[in-house]
């Protein structure tokens, strides 16, 4: 088994999220789980994105939102960790470069998603200690999710807009490309969990 595959048979094997009651979702069960995730994804701001990046989890996420949420943050979190080791990475190479705002760019961005980083995995953490809907503590827990996340998204738009002023090459063009990937995926997340949020204090 893939690490990344055993990542996700332990989140939702052994740290069970509890969902919604059936008064809320009892339509739900005529509904394929990947149909389920596909309308879901509509709430996000980058529905293919949503779609496409969570729908190989479809017999794990099943027609359960808080699955779901869970899935989105953890896809995110392993994107995250991948771009901030890549622009760690790249920011050791620039020291030895004649550009020193390229560095200290590359620098900043890489402190950025560390922190993201760090937010993405506490909202995740949050999330498999989550209680029922409905309660004064999931609103709380859930509280926290929703603000580290956007925390995390505003993090990952605080690198990219540090390489601004660096002159345009092939590796600013790179992290661009891939920050903005990972930007889709915070947000879709936070929509998702949104979402979550929203069902469950009805």
């Amino acid at each position: 088994m893939k690490p990344f595959s055993f990542f996700f048979f332990f989140l939702f094997h052994f740290y069970p999220v509890p969902t919604l009651g059936y008064a809320v979702y009892e339509a739900r069960a005529a509904v394929n789980p990947t149909d389920f995730i596909r309308t879901s994804c509509f709430v996000t701001l980058y529905p293919d994105v949503c779609y496409s990046s969570l729908s190989r989890y479809a017999n794990a996420i099943q027609q359960d939102p808080a699955r779901l949420a869970r899935a989105a943050i953890g896809v995110t979190l392993s994107k995250a960790r991948k771009l901030a080791v890549y622009v760690s990475n790249i920011s050791r190479e620039a020291d030895y470069g004649a550009d020193a705002r390229a560095s200290a760019a590359l620098h900043d961005c890489f402190s950025n998603m560390g922190d993201a980083v760090d937010e993405i995995r506490g909202s995740l953490k949050q999330m498999m200690q989550t209680v029922g809907p409905g309660s004064e503590s999931f609103r709380f827990q859930m509280g926290n999710v929703q603000t580290w996340m956007s925390a995390a998204l505003t993090d990952e738009e605080t690198c990219t807009d540090g390489l601004e002023d660096v002159a345009e090459g092939g590796m600013k063009r790179e992290v661009v490309k891939r920050a903005a990937k990972v930007k889709k995926l915070t947000s879709n997340a936070l929509a998702l969990v949104n979402s979550y949020v929203e069902k469950g204090t009805m």
